[in-house]
């Protein structure tokens, strides 16, 4: 039996992916006259209970067949539509959760029945190959271990009075010091200049060779200490591939020798006939042959209504299949695609050094060499190798190092706490320092979903409230995104939704129903019209708006206007950052210039900072215009048509609920999908910023005050050690301040 593995076939027009192996022994399953060539008994079930959201139903199999139950856990567990299951073999039961927003009972229910039967076709194979272990990993060093050890033998030898054999606490000091001398001399070799490294080595060294163990020891913990926070909070684009097949399913439905044949997606060729079905995305750019299809290109154009694309016309891939079915001629595929562009030029984005860029670091790397010179003047003067070593003992960059990072990471935590993930040191940098931000439209300003925001009767004998019961009465059912929101409206008017006999649907048009004896028509003003509805509109001609009109007995009686209405708290937020924060704020679409005008002037956007129709490569050059005007950009996006603007930007920001492209290339992730956290993120970025500069004043001034010491009267090694760590401590306890907030603000009762 050969091992491969496939999709099961369409059902209804929804899909689950799942690796099996295929009972006939073939690479693929295929599919005559719309119906699998496999064929098994029928496994029977029953529905027991069901509520919105929730089914459970009854599947004898179950209580005798273990491996049939492991199938179909595995076979929902991969299914789009399913949010978790449960099985209890004893009882045989199956309990499954869904989103009924997105499937009706009904529909849920078939598609259920559809993957009981199917469990019964298909062997699951389970991935057991672990994955490999990272260079990073494999190469990384234990100095975190061998400092903690070095210290602990200075301390039992040291205050502790333990026989310790010189030679041992003196090698493991040697050992732990070791990613030290490796960062001096990559300083030295590659950057041409003496670093921070280099001033601990020499301290470290000296200091060893006198045979004071306990200051070399504690010196390494502390440096150890600040590498691993600063490695945390630093960015790592190496981590994440962002490849544009692995975003889309992994197998694809094609038509050849006039059979439907489902092959793995990295084996589809340019000119292959690929076959969408609803709920699938578009998996190539390419011409529709025939069918027609509605598309919801949101994540990859922006624009937030659902497209019609009809034979001859361009599809592209990423977009989702919401109705209909299409067979396409396949013109570009994989990261040859537009979305695979997108992705392309987003991962040639310029990448940043986070420790470098970082301002107190900048600091302490200009002390180096004047410190090195103090010490080396010292010791000239006075040939006193311990004051020597006191001077390089008191430099600034062991506080700094310690310090700097453990503000950075409590800052990033509570922001945590607070539903912002802020990815990295130099993400919190910059948006400390953020003037401009850039705010994609749909999705980000907007919802990203259709709304109505008004009824008009047209007919004096008509009501609104009944050109609104014939319209939900007629739409009911239809999973058009417009369907949907004029029944969602007419349930929180408190409207009863009518029942609908028979009905006739036309994908892109409208929908005819007949409703309490009366002929309804829902649609366009074009369909109204070839249905031979007289469109009276004398006095209410069309405006800038989307509507859909209600006609019943040839006659029109009203229509609904709807649109992608904005976020709530979406004013608020730019009105905050125009007047408070003093940022000048941008907006980009994908949508025509009227809309983006509309959206623009509700929020307060000046004109000139509007920027409508522009695709991803726009969106991108916009960002870098700004950035080449000396501005620091934050762009805010959730689409894949963002990605590129998101990389480009100096910091980037998206919703925990975007794309998976937009959120991963995102420095920072609003993960209760709410811009206030936008505000919040920059608050606190503020704030830390000012924590890091009030930190480099404590630790300057005491080790100044120290140093001024050590040069002028002499200072013992260890006494400065303590000086130098004492500010760090303080320091770094300092920089814990939004940690330690954010816990009393937790443990603080309420007051009511």
């Amino acid at each position: 039996m050969a091992e491969v593995s496939v999709q099961i076939p369409p059902s209804r027009g929804y899909v689950s992916e799942v690796a099996v192996a295929a009972k006939n022994g073939k690479g693929s399953l295929v599919e005559r006259n719309g119906h699998s060539q496999v064929q098994s008994p029928k496994v029977p079930c029953s529905l027991v209970h069901t509520t919105p959201g929730r089914m459970r139903l009854r599947v004898p199999r179950l209580r005798s067949d273990a491996d049939y139950a492991q199938r179909l856990q595995v076979l929902l567990e991969a299914d789009s539509l399913v949010t978790s299951v449960r099985i209890k073999p004893a009882a045989a039961s199956l309990t499954v959760t869904y989103q009924p927003n997105k499937v009706s009972d009904a529909k849920i229910r078939s598609h259920l029945s559809y993957l009981i039967q199917a469990a019964s076709e298909v062997i699951v194979l389970k991935q057991s190959k672990p994955q490999p272990a990272s260079d990073e990993e494999e190469k990384s060093w234990p100095g975190m271990q061998l400092s903690a050890i070095a210290t602990a033998l200075a301390v039992l030898g040291g205050p502790l009075g333990f026989t310790i054999p010189p030679l041992m606490v003196a090698g493991s000091i040697a050992l732990a010091t070791l990613p030290v001398v490796k960062r001096a001399w990559e300083g030295i070799w590659v950057d041409r200049k003496l670093n921070i490294d280099f001033l601990d080595f020499m301290a470290i060294a000296i200091t060893t060779v006198q045979g004071q163990f306990l200051t070399p020891a504690l010196m390494l913990s502390l440096i150890e200490v600040g590498e691993n926070i600063r490695d945390r909070t630093a960015r790592s684009s190496a981590k994440q591939t962002l490849d544009l097949l692995s975003s889309l399913g992994q197998f694809v439905w094609v038509e050849r020798d006039g059979e439907k044949v489902q092959i793995p997606i990295q084996d589809v060729q340019r000119g292959d006939t690929v076959i969408v079905y609803p709920g699938e995305q578009v998996p190539v750019d390419g011409t529709i042959l025939r069918g027609k299809a509605l598309l919801d290109e949101q994540k990859l154009t922006g624009e937030s209504m659902p497209v019609l694309k009809k034979k001859g016309q361009t599809v592209y891939a990423s977009t989702l299949m919401r109705e209909g079915r299409i067979y396409i001629s396949a013109e570009r595929i994989g990261n040859d695609t537009c979305a695979g562009q997108s992705i392309k030029l987003m991962q040639e984005a310029p990448v940043h050094d986070t420790r470098m860029e970082n301002y107190a670091l900048n600091i302490a790397q200009k002390a180096v060499v004047p410190t090195l010179l103090l010490g080396g003047a010292v010791f000239a003067a006075t040939r006193n190798p311990a004051r020597a070593a006191s001077v390089l003992t008191l430099d600034f960059a062991t506080g700094i190092r310690v310090s700097v990072p453990t503000t950075v990471l409590a800052a990033l935590t509570y922001a945590a706490r607070r539903g912002v993930l802020i990815r990295s040191g130099r993400a919190l940098e910059k948006l400390a320092e953020v003037d401009t931000i850039v705010f994609d439209k749909t999705g980000t300003l907007t919802k990203g979903e259709v709304d109505v925001v008004g009824v008009e009767s047209l007919n004096p004998a008509t009501s609104t409230t009944r050109v609104l019961e014939l319209a939900a009465a007629a739409e009911q059912r239809l999973t058009h995104p417009v369907a949907e929101a004029i029944v969602r409206y007419a349930q929180t008017q408190g409207i009863e939704v009518l029942p609908r006999s028979k009905w006739d649907y036309q994908l892109g048009l409208g929908v005819k129903a007949q409703i309490d004896g009366e002929t309804v028509y829902v649609g366009s003003e074009r369909f109204l019209r070839t249905e031979g509805v007289e469109m009276n509109l004398n006095g209410h001609q069309k405006q800038a708006k989307s509507l859909i009109y209600v006609a019943s007995n040839g006659q029109l009686q009203g229509r609904i206007e709807y649109s992608d209405i904005l976020r709530p708290e979406s004013r608020e937020v730019i009105t905050s950052l125009l007047t408070v924060e003093g940022v000048e704020v941008h907006m980009l679409t994908g949508d025509n210039k009227r809309t983006a005008s509309a959206v623009a002037a509700q929020l307060g956007i000046h004109p000139t900072h509007t920027h409508a129709e522009a695709f991803p490569e726009q969106k991108a050059t916009v960002v870098r215009e700004l950035h080449e005007q000396g501005k620091t950009v934050a762009f805010v996006g959730d689409g894949i048509n963002d990605s590129p603007a998101l990389a480009y930007a100096d910091v980037s920001v998206s919703f925990a609920n975007g794309s998976e492209i937009a959120r991963e290339t995102a420095d920072v992730v609003l993960m209760q999908n709410d811009l206030h956290g936008l505000l919040e993120a920059i608050e606190i970025a503020r704030k830390a910023r000012q924590l890091i500069r009030q930190n480099t004043g404590l630790i300057a001034v005491p080790n100044i005050g120290a140093l001024l010491i050590a040069v002028l009267f002499g200072l013992n090694p260890l006494a400065a050690t303590v000086v130098n760590n004492g500010s760090t401590v303080v320091a770094g306890v300092n920089g814990l301040r939004p940690i330690l907030k954010s816990r009393k603000q937790k443990t603080l009762p309420s007051v009511g």
